[in-house]
């Protein structure tokens, strides 16, 4: 008997290709192939995860179709070689192995290729300065220069290069690639009036500018033959004032649709206006699920049949088979949610959809893709160890230990999960009565509805694990004493952090003065004017949050705003939401707390030495977390020394659900 998500696990033949659902994985760059650009053993054992998993289609993102002169990752594949198909049929051979089809998303990026790159000028289908060049010519100390205009004879030359490409992914045995053509790449650097200012035969009109994604498509089909699938990517909407807009997207669809098979249909633009719009096609935490569904949903409606992909923080196959049920779109990707959890599609298949793990959008994956280093998921620790567990199984440990994991947070929790995976005798001590650590406190605002998911998540995993034995002993506050006397083999140490309160601070234990997400969890009472201390992420939420709720809100930040906001991402994004018509509060960069009196609170300048008052009835904290050196300090020596494990918050920078998870899951993977 099969699942109760029909609609998600309906197969559907295109050209005669089985796919076996309808559940794509949305085209990563894992920062895995080589340097000269091919396909490596590491990263077909990455993508290995995404295919066991259930999927039926995997696309690797962002492959060059030359790397001489469209290059903007340091380890991109690059697709005009033939000494690259044979690494390619390595990674289409792993997909067959499980009724996957393993492809790629092809793309030339045009005006965004950097100078420094590929030596040369970048080549588009228009000249112009670009913000993204305008970046790079600051940071290697240049004027800017525009990019050149692509000659016809380029044009062609190009046109055979996407085909040349696509033909020797056939080559390596694959039957299905994605075209990219949207984001501000070079084929939108065409479709769009923003980049395109042409007067000859590919500019002008929408028909005109759609002419090269046309020879761009049926390039590939000549290379490839009819037994080959062709998917496209497109931006709905780029959003920026002067770029493509949907009502000519739907225009511009008209005139493709004869020659794709599938339009997968995304949003925004990737890097240019200082990243103004990438959010639309990589939403934040911040954003709603399913966040770009509406325009899938009406490009069926005006061409019901064309076969359709959505994607756009599509977070869990519920959500799929609604959107397939209703008839939005044909397909649904997913990336990061996949990454999370890879075996989602068995999972639902199962019909056990509560043991999702679900994805936190807090984009740790992304954040690695430029330093360069392999990406990995926050919450998933086996994403980082594709090629040390390449099936994905924790292996059992020789020698059965009797554990003790300290603290319930993310770290304990795997540390409890992947002890027992290894099959050990596992007791977890936590001095509270929940589990969840410095999570439950994430969880308080009512924007973050990802990780309220995920900390569901750890509750559920924390009962599987008593139900396979494990002791989770809840509000037992662990000393030397305790672990002397049960005589553990080895220890894992996950305490997470504290609060930072400054006791040199004039007035800051008064009553008025809280954590801010205990305040914003509503263990304390909270009035009307709120003074919160830092422009960290978590200041800024609770910030955005009671400024939500009606309060006089005013933040207080000892940093200068540039350093302030290099510190966090989800700095940036609450500050992007509050400016797009968010809660209003005011901000105070370089201002440093000084005293707390019963209805002010006394700041000073760090530069100037000004000193300003605040109305305050009430006081929130945000100015960090300290590592909980102390307690770990206390507990490291009550079993063999070289068996303790300190991971976590406790361990480094306090504040990373990340490191806790990965940390955790790699240290126990040793004991």
């Amino acid at each position: 008997m099969g699942s109760r998500y029909s609609h998600v696990f309906q197969p559907i033949r295109i050209r005669g290709i089985d796919f076996k659902n309808r559940v794509t994985l949305a085209p990563p760059s894992p920062n895995l192939a080589s340097e000269d650009g091919l396909v490596t053993h590491d990263f077909v054992d990455w993508f290995r995860m995404f295919a066991r998993g259930g999927v039926c289609t995997l696309y690797a993102g962002n492959c060059s179709i030359d790397i001489t002169e469209s290059k903007d990752e340091a380890f991109q594949l690059n697709m005009n070689q033939d000494r690259a198909v044979l690494p390619m049929s390595w990674y289409a051979d792993m997909g067959r192995q499980y009724g996957c089809h393993a492809s790629l998303e092809i793309v030339h990026n045009g005006e965004n290729t950097r100078f420094e790159a590929v030596g040369h000028l970048p080549f588009s289908s228009s000249p112009r300065i670009s913000d993204n060049e305008r970046r790079a010519a600051e940071q290697n100390h240049r004027e800017p220069m525009p990019c050149i205009e692509m000659s016809v004879e380029k044009i062609h030359e190009t046109v055979e290069k996407f085909g040349a490409a696509a033909g020797r992914m056939k080559r390596a045995g694959m039957d299905i690639c994605l075209v990219h053509g949207g984001h501000g790449n070079l084929i939108s650097q065409f479709t769009s009036p923003l980049y395109n200012k042409r007067t000859d035969e590919y500019g002008g009109s929408t028909e005109k500018r759609a002419r090269f994604a046309i020879e761009v498509c049926d390039s590939i089909r000549r290379h490839c033959g009819e037994n080959f699938v062709i998917e496209y990517r497109i931006s709905a909407d780029e959003i920026a004032p002067e770029g493509m807009h949907f009502d000519e997207t739907l225009e511009l669809i008209g005139y493709l649709k004869d020659h794709i098979d599938i339009l997968h249909v995304s949003a925004g633009l990737h890097s240019d206006f200082n990243m103004a719009y990438f959010n639309y096609w990589c939403q934040n935490y911040l954003t709603e699920h399913c966040f770009n569904v509406h325009y899938a949903r009406d490009i069926k409606k005006r061409y019901p049949d064309l076969l359709v992909n959505t994607v756009g923080s599509i977070m869990s196959l519920d959500y799929a088979e609604e959107i397939l049920a209703n008839g939005w779109a044909d397909f649904v990707s997913m990336c990061r949610p996949l990454m999370a959890d890879p075996d989602m599609p068995r999972k639902y298949a199962e019909d056990r959809p509560e043991d999702r793990r679900p994805c936190l959008r807090c984009n740790a994956c992304m954040n690695h893709l430029m330093i360069p280093k392999p990406i990995y998921c926050a919450i998933n620790p086996m994403s980082a160890m594709t090629s040390e567990l390449r099936d994905g199984v924790v292996p059992k440990a020789p020698v059965k230990k009797k554990v003790a994991v300290i603290g319930g947070g993310p770290g304990g929790i795997q540390a409890m999960q992947t002890l027992l995976d290894r099959g050990h005798d596992v007791t977890l001590y936590e001095k509270t009565w929940e589990l969840g650590g410095n999570v439950i406190s994430a969880a308080a605002p009512p924007f973050k509805i990802d990780v309220r998911d995920y900390l569901r998540w750890l509750k559920h995993t924390a009962k599987q694990c008593a139900e396979r034995g494990a002791r989770i002993l809840l509000h037992t506050e662990c000393t030397k004493e305790i672990l002397d006397r049960e005589k553990y083999d080895a220890v894992v140490i996950a305490v997470g952090a504290e609060p930072v309160v400054p006791e040199k601070i004039p007035g800051i234990r008064k009553s008025h003065v809280f954590w801010a997400p205990d305040a914003e969890r509503g263990l304390h009472p909270v009035g009307n004017e709120i003074v919160v201390i830092g422009a960290g992420q978590v200041g800024l939420e609770a910030a955005y949050d009671f400024a939500g709720q009606g309060k006089r809100v005013t933040v207080i930040e000892m940093a200068d705003q540039r350093t302030a906001l290099f510190r966090s991402r989800g700095s940036r994004d609450i500050l992007k939401k509050k400016d797009t018509g968010g809660a209003e509060f005011d901000i105070f960069y370089e201002y440093a707390l000084q005293e707390i009196l019963d209805d002010r609170v006394i700041a000073e300048n760090v530069k100037t030495g000004e000193r300003k008052e605040f109305r305050a009835d009430t006081v929130l904290l945000a100015m960090g977390l300290r590592p909980r050196f102390d307690l770990v300090d206390a507990l490291r020596h009550s079993c063999p020394e070289t068996s303790v494990a300190i991971v976590g918050d406790c361990n480094n920078q306090a504040g990373a659900i990340a490191e806790a998870v990965n940390q955790a899951f790699q240290a126990c993977l040793h004991i």
